[in-house]
Order: C-alpha cells, then sequence, then structure tokens
C-alpha cells in the first residue's frame, strides 16, 4: 500500500504577503528601529531621574523665602550680568509652588546647520533663587544625556527639520511591521492558539525555538502599545496624520488657527515691570496649575518678532496636556487673550497631549512603566528578528551542501 503524503496547507495571500513585507522591512530599517526604540526607551524616565539629580537646585533653602520675589526683570540683568553669555536670556519658567526655584534658559538655533551639535548654539539652564537672586544650578543641556537621547530618537541627531523625516519613514514601515505581525501570529485554529500567549519552554531545548518565541509572543503582546507610540510618533513628523487626528477628533482636518493679536499700547512707553504684571495676573487667573512659561526675547522659536507676550501656563509637572494659552500687551502688560485648557475643541486638546501619549506621562507612573517595558521589547524585537532570519539562512545552507 502506498502511504498517504500529507501535504502542508498553503498559507493564504494575506500570510504570505504579510511575511515578506514583515521581512523586507525588518531588513531594512530594523536598525534604524532598534536605535530609536532604545533612545526612546532610556528617555521615559528623564523627569524622574533629573528630578533627583538636580533636587538641591530645583528648591530654594526655606530661610530665603519670602512675601514677594525679586522682579522678573532684575534677576534677568542679574544674570545678564553674572554669566555674561553671548546669546540672550530666551525665556523663564515660574513655578507657583513657592519652594521650588525659577527656571531662566537660553537657547539659540544655528539654521543652516546639518546636525544636531552643531544646529543647537546653546542650550543652558540656570536655577534661580527668586527671593535672593542666587544661582542655583547651571546645567548645559546641551551636552545632557536626556536632550541627547531626544535628538537621536527624534532624529538620529541630524537637523530636527528634516532629520524626523529620516526617522518617520522607519517608523511608518515599522507600524506595517506590526500589523503584518499580527497577522503573521494569528493561530489557524483552537490546537494552534495555545503556543501563542505563553511561552513552554518545558521540551525546548533549542536556543532558536526559544528565539522564535520570544520574537512572536513578546511581539504580539507590545504590538497594540507599540501601535499608540509609534502613531503618536508619527503625528510629530508628518503634517497628514496630525490632520487625521483632527479630522476623527473634531471633524476638521486643520486646528484653529490662532489669531495674531498686535499689542494695541505700541505708542506708549514700555512699563520696566512688564513681565511682572504678566507674572501677577497669571498666578491669579491659574492659581491651581502648576508653572508657567514667559518669554524674554520678544521672539518665537522660528526666531520671528513676537507681536505681544504668549504665557504658557502648565497645569501639572512633568506634563503638557493640560496647558492653557495667555497673551499679554508687550508695552503695558495688559491682558489680551485667555484660552483655558477647558476651552479647546478635542483635536486641539490631543495636540498638547500627544507627547504625553508618546511618552507614556500622559496615564501616569503606571504608564510609564508599562512604556518602559513595552520600549524594550521594541529595542529586542529587530534582534530576535534578525536571528530568525540568519537560522533559516544557515539552515537554507546547511541543505544545499
Amino acid at each position: 500500500m502506498r502511504k498517504k503524503h500529507h501535504h502542508k496547507k498553503k498559507p493564504s495571500f494575506a500570510k504570505k504577503w504579510s511575511a515578506k513585507l514583515h521581512l523586507w522591512f525588518g531588513l531594512s530599517v530594523g536598525l534604524i528601529v532598534f536605535i530609536v526604540s532604545l533612545s526612546g526607551t532610556m528617555y521615559v524616565f528623564k523627569d524622574e531621574i533629573q528630578n533627583q539629580l538636580r533636587k538641591e537646585a530645583m528648591y530654594v533653602n526655606a530661610e530665603t523665602i519670602r512675601r514677594n520675589p525679586l522682579s522678573v526683570e532684575v534677576l534677568k540683568e542679574k544674570l545678564t550680568l553674572e554669566l555674561n553669555q553671548k546669546y540672550p536670556l530666551t525665556s523663564v519658567e515660574i513655578p507657583l509652588d513657592k519652594t521650588k526655584s525659577y527656571k531662566f534658559l537660553y537657547y539659540e538655533k544655528n539654521k543652516e546647520a546639518w546636525n544636531y551639535f552643531d544646529e543647537v548654539k546653546i542650550n543652558k539652564l540656570v536655577y534661580v533663587n527668586p527671593y535672593n537672586g542666587a544661582i542655583l544650578g547651571i546645567y548645559n543641556e546641551k551636552y545632557d544625556i536626556f536632550p541627547i537621547l531626544k535628538s537621536i530618537h527624534w532624529s538620529l541627531l541630524l537637523k530636527t527639520d528634516w532629520g524626523k523625516y529620516v526617522v518617520g519613514i522607519p517608523v511608518v514601515l515599522f507600524i506595517i511591521m506590526l500589523i503584518t505581525g499580527i497577522i503573521l501570529w494569528w493561530p489557524k485554529n483552537k490546537k494552534a492558539r495555545k503556543g501563542r500567549f505563553s511561552f513552554d519552554w518545558k521540551n525546548v531545548k533549542t536556543w532558536k525555538r526559544k528565539n522564535y518565541d520570544l520574537h512572536n509572543i513578546l511581539g504580539f503582546y507590545v504590538s497594540f502599545i507599540a501601535l499608540i507610540i509609534s502613531l503618536s510618533g508619527i503625528y510629530f513628523s508628518y503634517p497628514w496624520v496630525k490632520n487625521i487626528f483632527n479630522f476623527a477628533l473634531s471633524g476638521s482636518s486643520e486646528l484653529p488657527k490662532e489669531k495674531p493679536i498686535q499689542s494695541p499700547d505700541s505708542l506708549i512707553a514700555k512699563n520696566s515691570s512688564v513681565f511682572d504684571l504678566t507674572a501677577q495676573q497669571t498666578k491669579k487667573l491659574y492659581p491651581a496649575y502648576s508653572s508657567f512659561r514667559i518669554p524674554l526675547n520678544g521672539k518665537n522659536k522660528k526666531g520671528k518678532e513676537l507681536k505681544n507676550i504668549p504665557v504658557t501656563v502648565y497645569g501639572e509637572d512633568g506634563r503638557f496636556s493640560v496647558r492653557s494659552q495667555l497673551a499679554f500687551d508687550k508695552y503695558s502688560g495688559k491682558l489680551l487673550m485667555n484660552t483655558s485648557h477647558q476651552q479647546l475643541n478635542n483635536a486641539e486638546k490631543y495636540a498638547n497631549a500627544n507627547y504625553d501619549v508618546h511618552t507614556g506621562s500622559y496615564f501616569g507612573i503606571f504608564g510609564k512603566i508599562i512604556w518602559f517595558i513595552a520600549g524594550l521589547i521594541c529595542t529586542s524585537l529587530p534582534v530576535t528578528g534578525f536571528l530568525i532570519w540568519l537560522g533559516k539562512n544557515k539552515k537554507k545552507g546547511i541543505r544545499k551542501t
């Protein structure tokens, strides 16, 4: 009697092409995915680590606390004279907690540069006791590990304007890899389902099988969080992604455009206490918020002259999702605009929250822990995937000989 040959069922069209795309994209962008995932994972607990390392600079001595701090203008002039920097002070972040120090920032970019170290001319953070003007700490953020990690993650240390696209393309391919990975993982039947959710290594002796399970099972569990991280990442890179989010959340592809508010008191003499008037009004309007940032050099991020004094108010430490915006006349300090977080539509609220979603801080410390673990697994996927491919190639080579 002839033995019956049981032919393996051919994979479906979807699984066949998913396998090809998963392999091709994995081999082409695996190294970049590894670098981006690792740098992002190491960045997750930036605030917690810095808060410990800079604790003495962040808080003022209780004995120095007075009812009213020194004028922002006085502190600004004092720093300018003492530090004698080549570039002017950019901004000051003022906490509503009286025990915390002010954060003065020097930041200047070179538009002609092509890499991070040339693009950032200066990025220096100065912690100052607002009650006596004492400098509590100076940190050269340009060479600090976390801004460097952020630049690697954001643009592979290339100029941010176009470096984000260099990273964005591999991330888009990684999203396709995550989707194709789920298709490949999806079990054919109940029997196949058993080995897809957990590790069963009792009778497994080869490292190849263990490596395959690490890639397959961990990849499945992390895929949904990885999709959130990846989509929130390319939200920064591509306007069309932002437009899709905007349309889904508010029915319009574009966020409401801010109308430029010209300072109406331009004909009067500039009030020397304009920054203090701004700070006082902000504290009264948002007493329950965490801190607020005031620009000091009269320019926006693109280096253009500001028509007024825009003030960003942050609801919580280490988070950007709850954010309100004020605008003051740059000559008189008169309030021109007050847009609270509650007044924003869903798309605007998400635009403010996207950074927190991307880093996991939106979900608190628990979210950061989950995001950190997910980041480690994402970092491992290109490695375990490459080893699977290498093992199969070696096996084919042995068969040929």
